[in-house]
């Protein structure tokens, strides 16, 4: 029996406490789930509430996704079933008889994590066999409606500094949002704000153009806790402080980032407490747990929307073709 052990997410804001009888409201389980099956084997569980009554369906390694049998709650646990028919032959090879068996599976959320058991009966070997999963949210399946652009390309409507008190650095010119926080020598140090969108937002996905100059240091926060770093990165060891890095938490699976100076597009989205960045095509970080909040954080509270901000209180930096597309609920 093997073990894979990796986080995965569904909001469950205290569903956990609930009692034994779970409304759909409060369901964790509810959603499509992307399964780590033991020897790093791929499946896929959906679990769906039909006018009161669970339902599901279930990819076990290849075959076809196939309809769950029962669906059903004990407590906190979530048990599913599904009968395969076994055909008992003589030595001759002739069928004798069909044998129908259960496997079912028996799945809890704590936290942000989807573990659970699969019980098979294997009559030919005359035992059971037991395999351990893990799952997480199918970002693949995630619908998304109509593209909002944040930035409008010819002035700062619809955003606002995240400190009243800072001084602007920001502007527009030719229809790129520029941020040039001078320093000038001899003089205080000027204190320049991070601007974000005067709207907020829950599960997105996030685009945009970027271009760093060299040396360059910037951050793209995504619900305005969690910061994608932006930054002169090029030609560097992988670091979670990287281009496209949640910054100090998710380090890029592979380095994508181009050298300063040129235009760079972020894709970015965000579902629950999991994240998926692209970085010039490139799939950099692959639908993974966000730990907590990054530093500059507006708040610690990862259950609420937030806005889109930018850092503008480092480096200079420009962006451009700022788009969101919400997650449309089912």
């Amino acid at each position: 029996m093997k073990t894979m052990l990796i986080m995965a997410g569904a909001t469950v804001l205290g569903a956990l406490a609930c009692s034994s009888a779970l409304g759909a409201e409060g369901n964790p389980f509810l959603g499509r789930w992307a399964l780590v099956l033991p020897g790093n084997g791929p499946g896929w569980l959906e679990i769906t509430d039909q006018n009161g009554y669970l339902d599901g369906s279930l990819l076990w390694y290849g075959g076809s996704v196939n309809p769950l049998d029962s669906v059903y709650l004990d407590g906190n646990t979530l048990y599913a079933t599904q009968t395969r028919t076994v055909e008992r032959k003589d030595a001759a090879g002739k069928v004798v008889r069909k044998q129908d068996f259960t496997d079912t599976l028996a799945c809890t959320v704590s936290g942000d994590s989807l573990t659970g058991t699969r019980t098979s009966p294997r009559p030919e070997q005359k035992n059971v066999e037991r395999s351990e999963f893990t799952g997480k949210p199918d970002l693949s399946k995630v619908k998304f409606g109509k593209p909002i652009k944040l930035f409008n390309g010819t002035n700062l409507n619809d955003w606002a500094l995240t400190d009243s008190s800072a001084t602007s650095g920001w502007s527009v010119a030719k229809g790129v949002l520029v941020n040039n926080p001078v320093q000038k020598e001899g003089r205080p140090r000027v204190h320049y704000g991070n601007l974000q969108t005067e709207k907020e937002f829950e599960d997105f996905n996030l685009t945009l153009d970027v271009n760093v100059p060299p040396g360059g240091n910037s951050g793209v926060y995504l619900r305005g806790i969690y910061e994608v770093q932006v930054c002169d990165t090029f030609g560097k060891a992988i670091d979670p402080h990287n281009m496209g890095a949640i910054y100090s938490r998710i380090a890029p699976i592979v380095s994508a980032e181009k050298p300063a100076g040129e235009w760079q597009t972020l894709d970015m989205t965000l579902v629950d407490r999991h994240v998926t960045v692209k970085l010039n095509g490139k799939v950099i970080i692959d639908n993974q747990p966000l730990m907590g909040c990054t530093g500059g954080a507006l708040w610690s509270d990862e259950f609420r929307p937030g806005p889109i901000y930018l850092q503008g209180d480092h480096t200079g930096v420009q962006y451009r073709n700022i788009v969101l597309r919400p997650v449309v609920k089912e």
